[in-house]
């Protein structure tokens, strides 16, 4: 597929620290960052004018889910999109916190794991054709996901019975099948569930749920613009080499703990291959690939970035501590040990990786230092808050932000999910958009119509009331 779309799900790690003796359930603190967005939907389920949904996961994880996004970086500009709205709320929650006499304070952190071995996700979508046999390409893309964490992990210091170790993924330790239907158990690499939000006859959702959520705007755009590339490889069967391994679930954890990103790992073939060299197998292709189909300039970036970074990972890593996240925070970490004068299983080390990840811009390590230059990006601050409010012009996310604003302006009773818009006090007008590339509709344009009539109708009968 040369047009795609795509999506990011990212479930937050929340805590309450209390100053005194009063402290506050976590599902108290959750409700109170939904208050600020109580409409006429479910109290806990919530879209948004930008387009993205924002609801609470199993788990007591409030989870932020992008509206449909034409491209990686337009993915990555609503993804950080969600942390400044997840950062407001936090602000709103913490006032009616105060209002309860509760002292003490929210922290909200974009990781993917909590100190007693806890594991929530985020989660990747790509719009596939329905004709392309989906477990042929799972199995395709299994190798290169596999590996994909020597430059998309997150990094985490981890406890393990040998000791303290820095490992690369926060999420490779718990993933337990190459493929399944389940995210909550057993985790795989890549989820069966079949919910495109589209025309099933014509597309179907791949839903990748292996990677890290990430802090640094480079990792995050390097790690959607090179599944992309890959996957529409596959689509062309342009990949010529067989990468299927002996047991990737145990490559994938095997990998996570190896920081030198070299150790070899047994392929099904019995040859063993390091990641760095799996990626540059998948990487010389994509070179290949993008000289003779038509791709676009923002992918082209994603393979020159890509073939950066893996030049950088095999001759001196630290060179990528700008912009790879799991480089980044190790280098921050070991700085903080050394002005210490502690080891890695400090508990102030540990508490300092959490705090990599916090979204509050004044609290969070990763904004410290993006906030002194010291990370690379790609994106405006502009660009981000405009995100915030205003959904992408090019998806069907225009046509639900756009409706939700306009019926919250005239307090309209509405229900929405991702393909469906209903409306009225019975939510008996309905429109369904199956096409999640569609920007507008007469359909769409009925409806607001409908609204302003509802909206004329009830002037007048107050009139009428009135005059009476």
């Amino acid at each position: 597929m040369q047009k795609r779309i795509f999506g990011i799900e990212t479930e937050f790690g929340i805590i309450f620290s209390p100053e005194g003796r009063k402290t506050l359930p976590v599902e108290k603190a959750i409700r109170f960052l939904f208050e600020k967005l109580i409409t006429t939907e479910h109290f806990l389920n919530v879209f948004l004018e930008n387009g993205a949904r924002f609801y609470q996961d199993t788990g007591c994880h409030p989870e932020y889910a992008t509206p449909e996004c034409i491209s990686p970086r337009q993915l990555i500009v609503y993804d950080k999109a969600g942390e400044r709205i997840l950062e407001e709320l936090q602000g709103y929650a913490e006032e009616k916190i105060e209002e309860e006499r509760i002292p003490g304070k929210i922290s909200i952190f974009k990781n993917n794991t909590d100190f007693v071995g806890n594991s929530y996700g985020c989660h990747e979508n790509y719009l596939v054709d329905r004709d392309v046999d989906f477990y042929y390409l799972a199995e395709q893309l299994i190798p290169f996901l596999v590996t994909r964490q020597i430059y998309a992990g997150a990094g985490k210091v981890s406890q393990a019975q040998d000791g303290v170790h820095y490992c690369v993924s926060q999420r490779a330790q718990h993933i337990y099948q190459k493929i399944s239907g389940t995210t909550t158990n057993d985790r795989s690499i890549i989820n069966t569930r079949d919910e495109p939000h589209a025309d099933r006859e014509k597309y179907r959702r791949l839903h990748v749920i292996v990677g890290d959520s990430n802090m640094s705007e480079y990792t995050n755009f390097l790690k959607v613009a090179t599944c992309t590339v890959v996957l529409q490889m596959i689509e062309d069967n342009f990949i010529n080499k067989d990468f299927t391994l002996r047991n990737p679930v145990k490559a994938i954890k095997d990998i996570s703990f190896d920081t030198t990103c070299k150790r070899k790992i047994r392929l099904d073939n019995g040859k063993e291959y390091s990641p760095i060299e799996i990626q540059r197998e998948y990487c010389e292709m994509a070179m290949k690939y993008i000289n003779e189909y038509p791709v676009s300039d923002e992918l082209k970036d994603g393979v020159e970035k890509w073939q950066h970074v893996l030049e950088c990972l095999d001759t001196d890593p630290d060179k990528l501590d700008r912009k790879i996240d799991w480089v980044i925070k190790r280098k921050l970490l070991q700085t903080i040990a050394d002005k210490r004068g502690v080891s890695f299983d400090d508990p102030s080390i540990f508490m300092a990786d959490l705090q990599y990840h916090d979204v509050k811009q004044d609290r969070g390590l990763f904004y410290l230092m993006e906030r002194k230059g010291m990370v690379d990006r790609l994106l405006t601050d502009e660009e981000i808050d405009i995100a915030k409010t205003l959904a992408p012009p090019d998806t069907r996310a225009k046509m639900r932000g756009a409706f939700i604003k306009l019926a919250r302006e005239h307090n309209i009773q509405y229900d929405l999910d991702w393909s469906n818009i209903r409306l009225g006090n019975l939510l008996n007008v309905r429109v369904i958009c199956n096409n999640p590339f569609e920007t507008d509709t007469e359909k769409v344009a009925e409806l607001v119509r409908t609204i302003q009539k509802t909206n004329l109708r009830k002037a007048n009968l107050s009139k009428l009331v009135i005059q009476s």
